[in-house]
């Protein structure tokens, strides 16, 4: 463990700590990997990560003692608003985000000996085996399965939608293991290397041509009984805890709030505040980020106060995506010719990709849970209206 992680960060005062974030990000981070329209790949973030991971800020939500920064809710979220300020690039990095949080709450000792320090070393790079091609935003509806046979679990089925699995070293499959009971009740929560016989992938390009995605196929691929985490059958209780709090990161306004700042770079430049018209539609977005803000605040205090996020946290996904998509429409809209250009353009002495942010927010209603699914929740969890 290095020595700085075991400075007492949750002691700082919050303008200090952000600071002190904010100094290091700006100063360590490589300039030419600032606000990628895209993921990292691994060996272009290896050396960012074993940076982090020197000075001990690699896994801000891990406890110090298994060589994380234990950081509390308000501060965490202050280093996530950093990174995003910093224009810090996505690395594979469902590891740190994922795994090593899920071993250290519902894993054993045996696990954590075995799998956090290679997760902080670089040795181990996760990918998340969640999404199937029949079963997305209802992920309960998965079809993957796993049979005990003797001292391993059996696999058959495939993933979809599997980020950067094709530099991952390990992936955590969530996989069918009793199809008798509840949906939710015969899931369970295994630990696979990347290597094992019977595992297979094909990339699949996005929109904007980068190969980000995978999916990934099981053919009687074998995984020993030791890496189920938690309880046989009990995954979903570890998938739904994980998905609550990914929500809150995703409904961040910062990314909406980098497409309004060149959003309002373009206008200035192209004399678009004379139009009556733009400028209802650019005050109508400017409150709607406002209120997002807001919103996100609110949650963000319920975290700080260690407080549990409930099933309303989907409206911040809901609005934060919705108002990330206007957004990136009207940027397009507003570049008029230059909306068609896959590259960056100088406006105001400012280079601008209008393409890069409506590709980015397009996916956004759909990852993390569909837009349509999370208003589902809404509706039966919040606003309890019958079905």
């Amino acid at each position: 463990m290095s020595a700085t992680a075991a400075v007492d960060y949750n002691a700082m005062d919050d303008d200090a700590f952000r600071a002190e974030a904010r100094a290091f990000f700006e100063s360590e981070y490589p300039e030419n990997l600032r606000f990628l329209p895209r993921r990292l790949t691994w060996a272009e973030s290896k050396p960012w990560w074993m940076a982090l991971s020197k000075k001990g800020w690699l896994a801000p939500n891990w406890p110090v003692e298994h060589g994380g920064m234990g950081l509390e809710p308000g501060k965490l979220i202050i280093y996530w608003e950093e990174t995003e300020r910093a224009g810090i690039g996505r690395m594979p990095d469902q590891g740190v985000t994922m795994v090593g949080p899920t071993l250290i709450r519902f894993g054993n000792e045996a696990q954590r000996a075995k799998y956090l320090p290679k997760i902080l070393s670089g040795e181990n790079v996760w990918c998340q085996g969640y999404s199937e091609p029949n079963a997305g935003s209802d992920l309960a509806s998965l079809r993957t399965e796993a049979v005990l046979d003797g001292e391993h679990y059996v696999i058959n089925g495939s993933k979809i939608w599997t980020s950067m699995a094709h530099h991952a070293t390990n992936i955590y499959v969530l996989v069918r293991t009793d199809k008798q009971v509840k949906q939710q009740r015969g899931i369970s929560f295994l630990l696979v290397d990347m290597k094992t016989p019977g595992i297979t992938f094909r990339t699949i390009r996005n929109i904007a041509g980068h190969e980000e995605f995978c999916q990934v196929f099981f053919d009687n691929v074998r995984t020993h009984k030791d890496n189920l985490v938690g309880k046989l059958n009990e995954g979903w209780t570890i998938a739904k805890g994980l998905l609550t709090f990914e929500r809150l990161n995703i409904g961040s306004p910062r990314r909406p709030l980098q497409a309004f700042e060149q959003l309002d770079t373009l206008a200035r430049a192209q004399k678009l505040f004379d139009d009556p018209g733009f400028v209802d539609r650019y005050t109508q977005l400017k409150m709607d980020l406002n209120d997002l803000g807001s919103l996100y605040q609110r949650y963000v205090d319920k975290a700080r106060r260690g407080e549990a996020l409930g099933p309303d946290i989907s409206m911040l996904k809901v609005f934060a995506m919705d108002t990330y998509q206007k957004l990136a429409e009207l940027l397009l809209e507003a570049g008029a010719e230059y909306g068609a250009y896959a590259d960056e353009i100088t406006l105001a002495d400012e280079k601008i990709d209008l393409m890069a942010q409506f590709y980015t927010s397009r996916p956004g209603t759909i990852y993390g849970g569909s837009n349509e699914i999370q208003r589902n929740i809404l509706s039966k969890y919040v606003l309890q209206l019958p079905g």
